[in-house]
């Protein structure tokens, strides 16, 4: 799963807007006071970071080496599942 179907799988699962950022596909403007997100590591650039933002800092939980596996971990944190629907629909 790459960004752009994350964000799909969100959508269709109900997940709001607000609760999640994902660098390049879904960007909330002005920023919500604490979200998920899943971003470039600024630290490693060959890396993805998923974690939370609060109180206008940006906190990092997990590093990874591939995109797909930082989606999973979004999604896993965001819905309590790594998997999306198997027909595309919201459970």
């Amino acid at each position: 799963m790459d960004r752009g179907t994350l964000h799909a799988v969100l959508r269709a699962l109900g997940v709001r807007d607000g609760h999640y950022y994902i660098e390049g596909v879904h960007e909330p403007s002005p920023l919500p006071t604490d979200f998920l997100y899943l971003r470039r590591s600024r630290a490693a650039p060959d890396m993805w970071e998923t974690g939370a933002y609060e109180r206008g800092a940006w906190e990092t939980v997990t590093r990874h080496a591939r995109e797909e596996s930082a989606c999973t971990h979004l999604l896993r944190l965001l819905t309590g599942t790594g998997n999306p629907p198997s027909d595309g629909s919201a459970p």
